[in-house]
């Protein structure tokens, strides 16, 4: 298990991005995405020679999973790690006491990899995501 990426919630990608980009240097991975599963707009960023990820997701309306998490400005939205098993990984998880939000289930932003959600009593939500396929992520 390595950490994939850093999630986090905002109105909308562009500003932040923009900020981002120029305030400490992260370059585009992706274009935005759109997950309708996921409810959500997602671009991913990373810094020049890094391996981790920056997310932003941007709710896709107002009924996006993420609106009421933008609304309370709770921007550090989520840490997902890279597992090569996620049924085992989400299963070892949950026998640590932590509660499985969403079993695994195919992402449009990762090719159609599974990912899963899980919360601890940290209430910091973790997503797993499937090592391998194609690239960039």
């Amino acid at each position: 298990m390595n950490l994939h990426h850093v999630g986090y919630a905002v109105a909308e990608i562009e500003p932040a991005a923009a900020t981002y980009c120029k305030r400490f240097g992260y370059q585009a991975c992706t274009p935005v995405i759109h997950d309708p599963l996921q409810t959500a707009y997602v671009q991913f960023f990373r810094l020049p020679g890094d391996q981790t990820y920056l997310e932003f997701a941007a709710p896709d309306g107002p009924n996006s999973k993420l609106s009421n998490a933008v609304a309370k400005r709770i921007l550090l939205n989520h840490l997902c790690f890279a597992v090569d098993n996620i049924e085992e990984a989400t299963e070892d998880l949950h026998k640590t006491g932590m509660v499985v939000v969403s079993k695994p289930v195919p992402a449009v932003a990762f090719g159609g990899r599974r990912i899963s959600w899980l919360l601890g009593p940290d209430c910091v939500p973790i997503e797993l995501v499937e090592r391998g396929g194609l690239l960039p992520l």
